[in-house]
């Protein structure tokens, strides 16, 4: 199984975690089964998973075994949208079992949230921006603007630089309903 984590095959390492709990004698698994199997969950967005795992984890397994805990707590910000939460609960030292999932987790954060930044400001400051981000603000600038944003430092402020959309692959619904009658057409005849 350590080797689904090196290869950081996610998908394969979730299967594996499942098997292992359902395969566990009374379907109580170990504890890192559920640390890595609630991490992975977090990592694909499954959080309805993720809150039913917790929901069957032993409580004696919560208690004891607090990175479980901690685990979970990263998934509560997650539930909540909670940018700055989510990276502060990424902030702990991780077993060895559930480092590169929680690594993992922070780096999908953080190009979602970017991403989110891209779609829904047209300027945003530098500082709220890091928030999203997780970063320092200055890091947060040169990540901005390693990406082709635009900053203005008097006021700041970071425009998020768009992707050009192609308006050459859109066609015209007349003309794409020509083209499926030529098709339909030409095979019926």
């Amino acid at each position: 199984m350590a080797t689904a984590v090196v290869r950081a095959n996610f998908a394969q390492l979730a299967i594996d975690l499942e098997t292992e709990e359902l395969d566990s004698p009374g379907c109580v698994a170990k504890p890192s089964v559920y640390s890595q199997l609630l991490a992975v969950y977090l990592l694909q967005q499954e959080l309805t998973h993720a809150k039913f795992l917790w929901k069957r984890i032993p409580p004696n397994v919560k208690t004891n075994y607090p990175e479980v805990a901690l685990i979970w707590t990263v998934g509560q910000r997650m539930w909540q949208r909670d940018f700055p939460g989510i990276y502060e609960s990424l902030r702990k030292d991780w077993s060895d079992s559930v480092k590169p999932i929680m690594d993992a987790i922070q780096d999908a954060t953080r190009n979602r949230a970017f991403e989110l930044v891209v779609r829904a400001y047209s300027c945003i400051s530098a500082d709220d921006f890091a928030a999203f981000m997780g970063l320092k603000a200055n890091e947060a600038v040169d990540a901005a603007l390693s990406k082709g944003w635009k900053y203005d430092s008097a006021t700041k402020m970071l425009a998020p630089c768009r992707e050009v959309v192609s308006s050459e692959a859109v066609i015209p619904s007349e003309q794409h309903l020509t083209n499926l009658a030529n098709y339909v057409s030409f095979l019926e005849n």
